[in-house]
């Protein structure tokens, strides 16, 4: 049986208040857990449960992004779950109109974001080193999909922006991975109008700190290579670090390749070369 979160397309109270009146809310993550300034919730209703994505208020001035810029960014969000579907990423079931703006409702996912702070990444226990001591193979198998999906969007016109492992949700009970928090991405290509894009330094290319560069695809490749050398290395390129084949650690290195001309033309013939090497 369907329930009424489902159902709406316009509430005329706050998200919180609404949600509260559907069910239990277990979860709530503010600005202060989410750069951009939104304000989400996991909400249980009967035997289901979801994600619910939401601008914050409007008059909150504390977050860096302003409330219409967050607005902003949940519509773009909207229209990259409208135009691709894909095995890791979550099902966006509905869109609810408020008076505080839209309500993204999300398929719950299980498990842990693999990134964490700085000071914990050297912690075993935290879920990005028990991450990164899982076999290879299944390191490799969880690239595999993250490359795939950003191959599909790519084809669909978009570029990745501030991608990085704290995009990334891992069931280590399941085995099953998430990609979350798109809303950023772009239709590309287009040029760097920040200087210092957002994102993390870890993740980051060149040209996304060099103010009118262009952010196209090869941008992204080389995004998803140091993907494989921050999950499969210590964040260099050394071979000695690399957990892969030589042939795999040679894809990874050319898609880190400082000058954009020297990395792979597209995330399609990335994606290819990584399959053909992984195949060796």
């Amino acid at each position: 049986m369907r329930n009424a979160l489902l159902d709406r397309d316009v509430i005329n109270e706050p998200p919180l208040q609404f949600l509260r009146g559907m069910g239990t809310v277990f979860a709530e993550f503010g600005y202060l857990t989410q750069d951009s300034g939104n304000v989400s919730y996991g909400v249980q209703i009967d035997n289901d449960r979801y994600f619910v994505k939401t601008a914050g208020q409007p008059d909150d001035s504390r977050p860096f992004l302003s409330y219409l810029a967050r607005v902003e960014l949940l519509r773009n969000a909207d229209q990259i779950a409208r135009t691709c579907r894909h095995p890791v990423l979550p099902r966006l079931y509905r869109v609810i109109e408020s008076p505080s703006g839209p309500l993204l409702v999300y398929q719950w996912l299980d498990g842990e974001l693999i990134g964490v702070p700085s000071t914990r990444r050297d912690d075993p226990e935290s879920s990005f080193q028990r991450f990164r001591s899982l076999p290879t193979a299944t390191i490799e198998g969880c690239l595999d999909m993250v490359f795939d999906l950003h191959n599909k969007l790519a084809g669909l016109g978009w570029i990745a922006v501030d991608f990085y492992d704290g995009s990334l949700i891992y069931d280590f009970d399941s085995g099953n991975l998430g990609v979350i928090d798109l809303d950023s991405y772009r239709q590309g290509p287009f040029r760097n109008e920040m200087g210092r894009m957002f994102g993390s330094t870890r993740f980051m290319a060149p040209e996304e700190f060099e103010l009118g560069a262009l952010i196209d695809q090869r941008t992204n490749v080389f995004v998803m290579g140091r993907t494989a050398l921050v999950l499969m290395s210590d964040g260099t390129p050394n071979r000695s670090a690399f957990r892969g084949t030589p042939a795999t650690h040679e894809v990874v290195a050319k898609a880190c390749e400082p000058e954009p001309s020297r990395r792979y033309d597209s995330l399609s013939t990335f994606v290819t070369a990584w399959r053909a090497a992984r195949d060796v």
